[in-house]
């Protein structure tokens, strides 16, 4: 679930950052980047894990499919955290300059 999570995030990040690609002011290619070093990154833990169990990988427990969702969407929401970051130190535009430097 945390690959299945991680992958449907890069998938759509990808596509909203396709639509806009020519101006890309929001850094939505830096959240792209983000999703799909975590999918990678799941999908090697998947591979490992397989390598390990065989054909009990495919018959997770309930209880293990909601922990793994519940990680996968952690991640999603620690890349978001640090998109934000990424944003808000860029401030592509302007906006956090124009506060700082507001004259009253």
């Amino acid at each position: 679930m945390t690959l299945l999570t991680t992958v449907f995030a890069a998938v759509i990040s990808t596509i909203i950052w396709y639509v806009h690609a020519p101006k890309d002011e929001m850094k939505v290619g830096t959240l792209c980047w983000l999703y799909w070093g975590a999918s990678l990154m799941w999908f090697v833990d998947a591979c490992f894990e397989y390598a390990e169990l065989g054909a009990e990988y495919f018959t997770p427990a309930p209880v293990d499919m909601l922990n793994d969702f519940f990680l996968g969407l952690s991640v999603v929401a620690l890349g978001m955290v640090i998109w934000i970051v990424v944003l808000l130190v860029k401030d592509p535009k302007g906006v956090i300059r124009q506060m700082l430097f507001k004259k009253k």
